[in-house]
């Protein structure tokens, strides 16, 4: 199954033979670069480009064009070689595009030597940059895996092969800008472009987007059309194209665009309404892979809806203050009437533009929210709210669901707008609960230790979902609750018999818990990599892991700590997964042990906070934990449910 990547995040390769695949809405060169163990580009013999096509291990195409195709062996490169990064530029070409954020933003991606899909990324969130290091391969452990980049420069090639530590990267990037362009191909509709969606959510904590995985929809031709130089810059998502006269063009709503050259007549269009919005309206195999892209283009309309809001507002703001400053600038303005009549004309320009803003942005959510109101009742019960009527009907799951709900965000624009977050599943990485005091400030009444229960409370929510999304059998649970403080929270996992073993106490039943995991993990990787996956031991319990720990780091050693960091790090990709109820500010008597942690895990509260931000237009999203109602016990009916499907099938 195919990837859907965001930037920052990796993801095994289980083959050394690879072709990457790029799409781009324009010309671009594609390159790789070499690097050593400190990822420095040692001398120019060191990069692949179209006057140098070739490497040990590694082919590139020799010419600019919309599609690439880039050849890897990895088991070929040199010994001292530790990562490969695949480059994308824009030629030096007339009627190449000012930057990527002009034209359908390109994606990559990566297959096996069979041409099965391994992992997808699409460069969002570009602008004026004109070069961008999309992909990196890298050895980790023995292993190679690949990681989502997406950094664009704005310095062009060699400005990226100078971050690289290459010397000479001026020369050798006008080297290949020349070698690329002939033979360039022919300027003419490119293939259509896949439509990117983000976040898991978003990869976050400050810096992770709303979630740790990302759904990836494919588009229309219309979809990847290329955006003239100095053209309109239109932020709407393409299926929710206002009318022309309605979008506001980019001079009205960034100010570099103030010195674009015009942009080309549009041809006139009759004024037509959105099409209603139907569930499903996305790419994909199954229904479930569907809705699953199309909430991640909600989300992904929602946040360029909003950017060219707040975009549009700021220069506003920007042009109010420097016509201010030229009216007093004006001795002719410092007596009688026209000062003030200056004022109050750029008052009035900055309204205009703002109101023009908000009406297309209004016009925006008005789509969004139609759209939500279908999508939200045909979502199946792994990604559908608590309080959803399919947690009542649903069915014991006959296979690996899609996507797992973690609850949603929103921005303040539309707080109304809840958009689903969404991660793919298996989980890549572990989830931490927040147990520690809420930046938004809605837990001032609450001392630490009924944050403490709130925080489990919601962990368990998460657990029992997970264990509901998979088939009978397929999903192990097992908490580590050194103190015995969660009792009452766990109690409900307890009666019902999920748990794999009761609650672990003490330092000593934390080292067995650990032990065995790590050492499951181990078995795992070794066999995975020797081909011998079926060689397993006969006492190995096939499922996939949840461990569950309470009150993180109380009861832990370095020890202890150093296992668990190995579980978080190398746990996901051979079933093991990770949820933490901690509290940093508590940890912080550690010292920094535990910073890397933390930075490797999605951080979630069982309270609203605004705390998530995505990677491609740095907005922060408010959180909100997914709500049981209040009364309901839908979570003891579907432990209940899961119990008997247990029972069932003899597990």
């Amino acid at each position: 199954m195919t990837a859907e990547l965001v930037r920052g995040q990796n993801h095994p390769l289980p083959s050394t033979r690879l072709e990457v695949r790029v799409t781009a809405g324009s010309p671009v060169v594609a390159g790789a670069a070499l690097s050593d163990e400190r990822g420095t580009v040692r001398g120019a013999a060191w990069v692949a480009h179209p006057g140098e096509p070739r490497l040990p291990g590694v082919e590139v195409p020799r010419r600019a064009a919309f599609e690439h195709r880039l050849a890897l062996d990895l088991d070929a490169l040199p010994g001292e070689v530790h990562r490969v990064t695949v480059l994308l530029a824009l030629p030096r070409t007339p009627g190449t595009p000012a930057g990527f954020g002009a034209v359908a933003a390109p994606r990559v991606a990566v297959n096996g030597p069979d041409g099965t899909g391994i992992a997808d990324f699409t460069l969002t969130g570009l602008d004026t940059e004109t070069a961008v290091s999309a992909l990196e391969f890298y050895r980790r452990a023995g292993a190679w895996k690949v990681r989502a980049v997406g950094q664009g420069y704005a310095s062009g090639l060699a400005g990226m092969l100078a971050d690289q530590g290459l010397t000479g990267a001026e020369a050798l990037a006008a080297l290949i800008q020349e070698a690329a362009a002939d033979p360039l191909v022919p300027a003419q509709a490119g293939p259509a472009v896949p439509h990117a969606t983000p976040p898991t959510g978003a990869e976050s904590q400050a810096g992770a987007g709303a979630g740790a995985g990302v759904g990836v929809g494919v588009g229309t031709e219309a979809d990847a059309a290329v955006i003239p130089p100095g053209g309109r810059i239109d932020y709407a998502h393409p299926r929710r194209q206002t009318t022309p006269a309605a979008v506001p063009t980019a001079s009205a709503t960034t100010p570099r665009a103030a010195s674009a050259p015009p942009s080309a007549t549009a041809p006139s269009a009759e004024p037509s309404g959105p099409a209603a919005p139907v569930a499903g309206d996305a790419a994909g195999h199954t229904l479930d892979e569907r809705l699953y892209h199309q909430v991640w283009g909600m989300f992904e309309d929602l946040a360029r809806s909003v950017a060219a809001y707040r975009g549009a507002v700021d220069f506003a703001e920007t042009r109010l203050e420097a016509e201010l400053d030229r009216a007093l600038s004006d001795p002719r303005n410092r007596i009688g009437g026209a000062g003030d009549a200056a004022r109050e004309e750029a008052r009035a320009k900055r309204d205009e533009l703002v109101a023009r803003a908000r009406e297309v942005l209004d016009r925006d959510l008005a789509q969004l929210v139609a759209e939500s109101e279908v999508v939200e009742p045909a979502l199946p019960a792994a990604c559908a709210g608590w309080d959803s009527p399919v947690w009542h009907t649903r069915r014991a799951p006959a296979g690996q669901p899609w996507a797992l709900r973690l609850g949603d965000v929103h921005l303040p624009e539309c707080p109304e707008l809840r958009i689903p977050l969404l991660v793919r599943l298996p989980l890549e990485r572990g989830l931490w609960i927040d147990a520690g005091r809420s930046e938004s400030g809605a837990d001032l009444l609450l001392d630490g230790t009924e944050r403490k229960r709130l925080a489990l409370d919601s962990a368990v929510a998460h657990a029992v979902r997970l264990l509901a999304a998979y088939p009978a059998g397929e999903m192990s649970l097992q908490v580590i609750d050194p103190a015995g403080t969660g009792a009452a929270a766990l109690a409900p996992l307890i009666r019902a018999g999920v748990l794999a073993g009761p609650p672990t106490r003490g330092a000593a039943g934390v080292d067995a818990v650990l032990d065995h995991l790590t050492r499951r993990v181990d078995l795992v990787q070794m066999a995975v990599r020797a081909g011998a996956a079926d060689a397993l031991p006969p006492g190995l319990d096939p499922a996939g892991q949840l461990l569950v720990v309470n009150d993180f780091p109380h009861g832990f050693d370095d020890r202890a700590i150093t296992r668990l960091r190995y579980l978080a790090e190398e746990g996901p990709s051979v079933g093991v997964h990770l949820l933490l109820v901690a509290d940093q500010e508590e940890a912080s008597a550690y010292g920094p042990v535990l910073a890397p942690f933390w930075r490797g895990l999605l951080r979630l509260t069982p309270l609203a906070g605004d705390h998530l931000a995505d990677p491609w237009v740095r907005h922060v999203w408010t959180y909100e934990p997914p709500r049981v109602p209040q009364g309901s016990r839908i979570l003891e009916e579907v432990l209940a449910a899961v119990s008997e499907a247990r029972r069932a099938g003899g597990h």
